[in-house]
Formats: C-alpha cells, structure tokens, sequence
C-alpha cells in the first residue's frame, strides 16, 4: 500500500550520520520525502511510498553504526503528488 508518514525520531540521532543515511536509504527503496534536524535534538522525516518499503527504510536506519533510536513516532499523512525524490532539509 502507498503511504505517507511522518517520523520523529529520538534518542543519539544527530551528528551521527543520520541525514546521510536516511537518505541512502530512500533512494535505495525508492521513497521520497525529506529529513532534518530539529533543535530539540531530534530528526524529523517525511517518507512516501510502498509501506514495506517503509519498513525497510525505518529498518536499515536503526542498523546505523553510531544511531541509537530510543523512540520513533508515526503519523499517517496525506500522499504527496509528483513528489519526485528525497532531500536533506536545513
């Protein structure tokens, strides 16, 4: 099923490649979106596309080598049309 998501992500997410990977990721499963730092220490990340996909997005994160997720929160969003690709966002 093609779906939306919006994913916080919490726990040693920042300065350990996270972004970078998130990113290799998408493109690897074919999802679209974005990431990015937020200035509570988080990661926040809009992702569409295949929920298992999805799955395999989330899954290939947490096996980052130094990303140690402590908790992930999941809201279903409405999809995005013509969305083309998966950005890094400042």
């Amino acid at each position: 099923m093609f779906r939306r998501y919006k994913l916080c992500f919490y726990g040693m997410v920042q300065g350990v490649g996270f972004r970078y990977t998130a990113m290799h990721a998408a493109n690897m499963y074919r999802l679209t979106g974005y990431v990015k730092n937020e200035y509570d220490g988080s990661v926040t990340c809009e992702v569409q596309g295949d929920e298992e996909a999805i799955d395999r997005f989330v899954a290939t994160i947490q096996s980052g080598r130094f990303i140690d997720i402590s908790r992930i929160d999941r809201t279903v969003l409405k999809t995005v049309q013509d969305e083309r690709s998966f950005e890094v966002r400042y």
